[in-house]
């Protein structure tokens, strides 16, 4: 039954009634009863949050090690990102929102794409300038306040959901872009097969390794987000659905034998997982919008 949520409106439509949906890692996220936008109605702090994406509480760090298994990896992230970004683009002046230690920049530049950044956290910011000599501002998009209409492309590829406010990033993003210009993002998705199929066992379990708060504080579909970008001043274009690293959301190999809950957990659903994608429900995809 939908309740009455008068401190924290809906982020898209305003309303003030939400469903929960299960509480996890202590913190409750709900649905708005009126749009469907899923969300944690009970986050951290502003400050709490800047402490988590800090150097100093492990964030990153591991991708400040070129060497580094997580390094590679991200880098074929990266190299994944910009096969999406070409179907739509091949050229012009491209910011990345949440740029995180410049591996997607990199990628981009060596496409030919005039490249600049904005990262929350100082270490990694810090590592795409020394390492990688990217132009990088310390911050969000906000900070960016001197390039009003003037970027070709906005990328924010897994950093939407990570936001207080969504909508005031979109916005800010509109105000970023060219008339005509793209606003490219990634996310996971809250409607792919996997999870939902596991969204009933959420609440009783209190165990959804989809979701992740306090880090995810949005839970998007491509109808939500769709939504909320169209109603921003964006025409979107296209999505791809993709799966996120199965080790990831359920577990290595050695972390699975050393759980039989988890292990349980895995083979009933990493299935759905994997199938996702091939049917056009993947647990993480991608999004372009056109700036009207």
């Amino acid at each position: 039954m939908a309740q009455p949520r008068p401190y924290l409106a809906c982020n898209h439509c305003g309303s003030t009634e939400t469903r929960p949906v299960a509480r996890i890692d202590g913190h409750w996220l709900e649905r708005c009863a009126r749009c469907d936008l899923a969300f944690v109605t009970d986050p951290p702090s502003e400050a709490a949050l800047a402490a988590m994406y800090q150097a100093s509480n492990d964030y990153h760090t591991q991708l400040l090690d070129p060497a580094s298994d997580a390094f590679v990896k991200m880098t074929a992230i990266a190299r994944h990102h910009l096969r999406f970004v070409e179907r739509f683009a091949s050229f012009g002046q491209l910011l990345d929102v949440g740029c995180s230690t410049g591996l997607f920049l990199d990628q981009a530049r060596r496409r030919g794409f005039d490249v600049a950044g904005v990262e929350f956290s100082a270490a990694s910011a810090r590592f795409a300038r020394e390492h990688f000599h990217l132009s990088v501002t310390d911050g969000d998009i906000h900070a960016i306040d001197d390039a009003d209409g003037l970027l070709d492309i906005v990328t924010m590829f897994d950093v939407i959901e990570h936001v207080r406010d969504p909508a005031r990033d979109m916005l800010a993003a509109h105000r970023l872009l060219k008339s005509g210009g793209l606003f490219i993002l990634s996310t996971p998705n809250i409607d792919g097969l996997f999870p939902r199929m596991s969204e009933p066992l959420a609440r009783p379990l209190g165990y959804w390794p989809h979701v992740e708060p306090p880090w995810h504080l949005y839970q998007f579909s491509v109808r939500t987000l769709s939504a909320m970008l169209e109603a921003r001043g964006f025409e979107c274009l296209g999505t791809h659905h993709t799966a996120i690293d199965l080790a990831y959301t359920f577990g290595t190999v050695s972390e699975l034998s050393r759980s039989p809950k988890r292990l349980a957990y895995a083979l009933a659903f990493a299935p759905f997982a994997w199938a996702g994608p091939k049917i056009g429900m993947g647990d993480w995809f991608y999004l372009a919008a056109r700036k009207h």
